[in-house]
């Protein structure tokens, strides 16, 4: 801007120096002025005109431009706070992405663990089962063959024994009663 002004001050007089009088105009000039051209005072004219203008335009001008240059200045430093603010924001939510990894992780290493557990809770629960149905059914074949054997007792007792066969020796007794278990039993 004040390149222009310097410019313009030096090109304008020139511009009207350049533009000629006609010979009338200028002895017309002198007789009144004592001089050939109205050059100098033209350029304090025009010196006392851009001076006047300053003086009323400057302050307005540099408080509208340090106003603006404050306006943007303050939104740039709010700018510069609301990126501080989300790259704050990031790092709290890369900070709970991690801690949310970590939870996943450890969830999934605690249910197989306890997946593992609750395995090896079945698999005892079935072997103790399978233990106690061999258990009940040792019992109960133990149970059949006492029982089969009085059934075979009675039996022999009831079809081989007779009144008349009560005088038999114990021997006799044992032999008959052998041969019917070990017929059944076998």
């Amino acid at each position: 801007m004040k390149k222009i002004a310097l410019l313009s001050l030096l090109v304008v007089p020139a511009i009207l120096m350049a533009s000629g009088h006609a010979d009338g105009e200028t002895s017309r000039y002198f007789a009144q002025t004592g001089r050939e051209s109205d050059f100098f005072p033209r350029i304090v004219n025009f010196t006392i005109f851009v001076a006047l203008l300053y003086y009323l335009i400057a302050n307005p001008i540099k408080n509208f431009f340090k106003g603006r240059s404050e306006g943007i200045a303050a939104q740039l430093k709010e700018i510069e706070e609301k990126l501080q603010a989300a790259k704050d924001e990031k790092k709290e939510a890369q900070i709970r992405l991690d801690e949310s990894e970590k939870k996943a992780d450890q969830i999934i290493a605690d249910a197989k663990n306890e997946a593992v557990l609750l395995a090896q809770k079945i698999a005892e629960s079935n072997q103790n089962d399978l233990d106690n149905m061999v258990k009940q059914l040792e019992e109960k074949i133990a149970l059949e063959e006492r029982k089969s054997a009085r059934e075979a007792i009675d039996e022999v007792l009831s079809e081989n024994i007779t009144n008349d066969d009560i005088m038999l020796d114990e021997k006799k007794v044992v032999d008959i009663i052998s041969t019917k278990v070990d017929g059944k039993v076998a």
